[in-house]
């Protein structure tokens, strides 16, 4: 009865167009009343759910991206791309590659990189005739990558779930991530050999250092999230701070787009953002304790180890569950309802954490891209005017490399803790 409450609730909720978070606050209240439990427990495992230290590192991430994106980094980083690949056939749509890869090493938000490369990116590419398709679908997946590359917010979500070393996690994340986008670019690059695509023409030496040194200041982000945390100086969570001072100064006093009016409008957007995932954080932290409450967890795993003693196919099975799954919900949710059910038998199989939780993450970037909640599928399509079912079909191959490289990261543990032994 608890389950059914619990899922059936939210899914209730979910069709009647609920905001996920109230949705799950909501089944998780009629599960607390048929329980029998005090109504002040409601109020109290929401608060102590977001009452937590390494949670700080969200604010602080999403504050040093919104002072980055008003800063003027999009812009900065797309000159040196387009720099770096523009005398490559198909070059626009390689400087949408290059900068989703750089931009993801700054923002930490998938849905935000789509709509900041869609933006400036996809009227270019139609202005030289690229296949509006193509190009929204090049977009979507590109900028989609922040959801994998550090300082992923899905990744500080999860290592806060699951107990396990968000610097580990930020290290193991890179092998993948630069994968995915060679990938892209592989393909990209045939698809324009084959359309006809044009160069956009080569930049001198002295321009490409120009523009490098343009966006060096961003580009020393990534540099200082993980070299700190692996070096030890500074947590996750105070490496966000470090970032969103670090971002405060490069923005106001080396780029100079932003002025100290600007900071209230900032902060607030960085609060906004940070609010909606913080809702969404305690309710679902509620609804997982009243899931291990009733050992719910427990049953769902015995069920599954039960189907087969083929590792294998319980790991291809997960996968499928999580494909499942990001189809409907967002990572955030996703990842924070799943992980209580799916950690266990992970670990049962004798998947690393940090494994695991790259799997749960690059499953759940690909559900941004596919109907019927994909975030990034929607927005690419609204920026672009592609019809949604049009982009959907023009996301296949994307997806198909995005599921290669989930199946090494899956199947080929090296490929992943490789880093971690260094």
């Amino acid at each position: 009865m608890i389950a059914l409450l619990l899922f059936g609730g939210f899914a209730l909720f979910l069709i009647l167009g609920v905001p996920v978070a109230f949705g799950i606050a909501l089944a998780s209240l009629a599960a607390i009343l048929y329980q029998g439990y005090p109504m002040a427990l409601f109020g109290q495992r929401l608060f102590t759910s977001v009452d937590s230290f390494p949670l700080m590192a969200i604010p602080l991430f999403m504050l040093a991206g919104s002072l980055m994106g008003h800063g003027g980094i999009t812009r900065r980083i797309i000159n040196l791309a387009l720099a770096l690949v523009g005398n490559i056939r198909g070059s626009l749509a390689h400087v949408v590659t290059t900068s989703g890869v750089i931009m993801g090493g700054v923002s930490g938000s998938g849905v935000a990189d789509v709509a900041a490369l869609g933006s400036v990116m996809i009227p270019e590419m139609k202005k030289r005739n690229y296949d509006a398709g193509f190009s929204a679908a090049l977009v979507a997946s590109s900028g989609s990558l922040a959801l994998i590359l550090p300082p992923s917010i899905a990744i500080i979500i999860y290592g806060v779930s699951n107990q396990a070393s968000i610097g580990d996690l930020f290290l193991a994340a890179i092998a993948p991530g630069i994968v995915i986008g060679l990938g892209f670019a592989l393909y990209s690059y045939f698809y324009a050999v084959r359309h006809g695509y044009p160069t956009e023409g080569r930049v001198s030496g002295a321009e490409k250092w120009k523009r490098f040194k343009e966006a060096s200041w961003a580009l020393m982000m990534p540099v200082i999230i993980i070299g700190g945390i692996r070096m030890g100086v500074f947590t996750p969570t105070e490496g966000g701070a470090v970032v969103a001072v670090y971002a405060f100064l490069i923005g106001l006093f080396v780029y100079k787009e932003f002025t100290l009016a600007d900071i209230p409008k900032i902060c607030m957007e960085a609060a906004i953002a940070t609010a909606v995932i913080a809702a969404i954080i305690a309710a679902t932290s509620l609804f997982g304790w009243l899931l291990t409450n009733a050992r719910l967890p427990q049953t769902i795993a015995g069920a599954i180890l039960g189907l087969t003693e083929n590792k294998i196919l319980l790991l291809l099975l997960i996968n499928l569950m999580l494909l499942v799954v990001g189809m409907f919900l967002d990572s955030g949710p996703a990842i924070l309802l799943m992980t209580p059910i799916l950690a266990p038998v992970a670990a049962h199989l004798g998947v690393d954490p940090v494994q695991f939780g790259l799997v749960m993450v690059i499953n759940l970037t690909i559900g941004l891209l596919t109907p019927p909640v994909g975030t990034a599928l929607y927005l690419a399509s609204s920026i672009s005017g592609v019809p949604v079912m049009k982009l959907s079909r023009a996301m296949l191959p994307f997806i198909g490399i995005m599921l290669a490289v989930l199946a090494l990261v899956t199947y080929v543990p090296g490929f992943t803790s490789w880093a971690l032994s260094n």
